[in-house]
């Protein structure tokens, strides 16, 4: 297991003292600098590169909402989880995409489970990466290549795909693990997604082209602009008289094919 690198950022000197202190502790994680001050994070965020940064949300001039907002649209930005004695400010700061928010003074048990939810979002996010990767080599690859290589993805044993496995999603203040396989389909929300599991639906916010980019599409098409379905779950093809069909899945439910994806249905109904 790799150690996470973490960068304190707060304006009590104390503040960080203690919590450099008792990360020191653990051998998990190495801690690569503390800032004072907003400014000061956003030049070692840029510095040190850190997996996850521990921001103190009240600060004077930049404040920690100001710095997470600044990282939006970056390329690999940290984890965030806010640190603050003030509980107030907990929906703000979900709405600025942080992983995690911590009470001062910061109990055990939570430290541990926010180093665990970050650990869990960059091994997502680096899966993402490498099968984004794995795409682009396709592409640039010669046809004849390119089917070779498919071929031999397809054959990887689950787990070493690259694929997104599990979806950490958090829902009021507990972080639910939703195994891929068990996703019947995802539709689209606004700029949130619906993850559908059983009688479950699990709300998360990203969008349909980042998520689809996650999934093995061995085993996940997306069959319309709103909607990714998990083919192991579909149980019959329904085709419809204006060129669109519906898929049917186990318990009934019914999603629309939409007439430009209408060669994922026949895929199915002609697997050869």
């Amino acid at each position: 297991m790799r150690k996470l690198r973490l960068l304190l950022v707060d304006d009590e000197p104390l503040a960080l003292k203690g919590l450099a202190l008792r990360l020191a502790e653990r051998e998990d994680v190495t801690v690569v600098g503390a800032a004072p001050n907003g400014r000061a994070a956003l030049r070692m965020i840029a510095e040190k590169r850190p997996d996850v940064v521990f921001l103190d949300i009240q600060m004077p001039g930049i404040d920690g909402f100001a710095v997470a907002r600044a990282l939006v649209g970056e390329e690999d930005p940290p984890v965030i989880v806010f640190v603050t004695a003030y509980d107030a400010h907990a929906i703000e700061a979900f709405r600025t995409h942080a992983l995690d928010y911590l009470l001062k003074p910061v109990e055990d048990d939570r430290l541990n489970e926010a180093l665990a939810h970050a650990r869990q979002r960059i091994a997502e996010r680096d899966a993402a990466r490498q099968a984004r990767r794995i795409r682009k080599l396709l592409d640039e690859l010669a046809p004849e290549a390119r089917e070779r290589l498919a071929a031999v993805l397809e054959d990887t044993e689950e787990g070493g795909s690259g694929y997104l496995e599990r979806l950490a999603i958090r829902d009021r203040g507990r972080v639910a693990l939703v195994a891929a396989r068990d996703i019947d389909y995802i539709d689209a929300a606004g700029d949130y997604l619906c993850i559908h599991v059983g009688d479950e639906t699990h709300i998360l916010r990203e969008t349909m082209k980042t998520m689809e980019a996650r999934l093995d599409p061995t085993r996940f098409q997306r069959i319309h602009r709103s909607t990714i379905v998990n083919l192991e779950r579909v149980q019959a093809v329904e085709p419809h008289g204006n060129g669109e069909c519906f898929l049917v899945l186990a318990g009934g439910k019914r999603l629309k094919v939409s007439r430009s994806r209408k060669a994922v249905a026949l895929k199915l109904l002609n697997p050869s």
